[in-house]
């Protein structure tokens, strides 16, 4: 009796000792600490093409969380040249909202036809030029840390207008070239509530991301 309890206390005693080994062995062994993540999990397309981790506009330089961080002064100043450009989008927008109607009844008031046509081309020159520049700042801007904008948030709604004022701007665009400068066209109301429909999702669009 007293053999077997001796063989039992043993065998604890080895169960024990050999725990105790195995928990001194992890603790010696070299610890792989989590991979920070320094991407969103969904990133634009034209974000992954130029900043991604093999981005054109990385060249050979490692990902870093310091180069990350150096992304998001960038990205900052993208945004803020993002909306600076979109409000003198609005204004040539506004611009176009004043010209276009004159334009439409020049033939009976008797306003100068030729002199507003070359306004509102001017104008629309100049606002597919910012509306452009202020597209590329936001495609192209490097992506944040994470993404926050789950469910529907200010951001979010601000993506979804922006993708009607982009359709509005290339109807808007085409309706334009068919036209041609005939004030007689069928085209015309078409063209007209295609501007205003750009106007009108393009300027809801800055508002909401005064929400958020």
């Amino acid at each position: 009796m007293k053999k077997m309890f001796l063989l039992i206390g043993v065998m604890i005693l080895s169960s024990v000792a050999f725990s105790q080994t195995d928990s001194l062995l992890n603790l010696l062994q070299p610890s792989t600490p989590a991979k920070q993540e320094l991407f969103p999990k969904k990133m634009l397309f034209t974000q992954r093409l130029a900043w991604g981790e093999h981005g054109f506009l990385r060249g050979s330089k490692p990902i870093t969380p310091e180069l990350r961080e150096n992304d998001l002064k960038i990205r900052r100043k993208m945004l803020v040249a993002h909306q600076i450009l979109g409000v003198a989008t609005l204004a040539g927008f506004i611009g176009q909202a004043i010209v276009g109607p004159k334009l439409y009844s020049a033939e009976s008031t008797g306003v100068n036809y030729k002199n507003l046509k070359d306004t509102h081309e001017l104008l629309a020159l100049t606002v597919n030029t910012t509306y452009s520049f202020t597209a590329l700042m936001a495609l192209f801007a490097p992506p944040p840390m994470v993404n926050r904008d789950k469910g529907i948030s200010a951001i979010r709604l601000h993506k979804w207008l922006a993708v009607v004022h982009l359709a509005g701007m290339l109807a808007t665009n085409v309706l334009a070239a068919q036209i041609d400068g005939d004030p007689n066209s069928k085209l015309l109301p078409y063209h007209r509530a295609a501007a205003y429909t750009t106007f009108a999702s393009f300027a809801a669009a800055m508002v909401v991301i005064k929400l958020k």
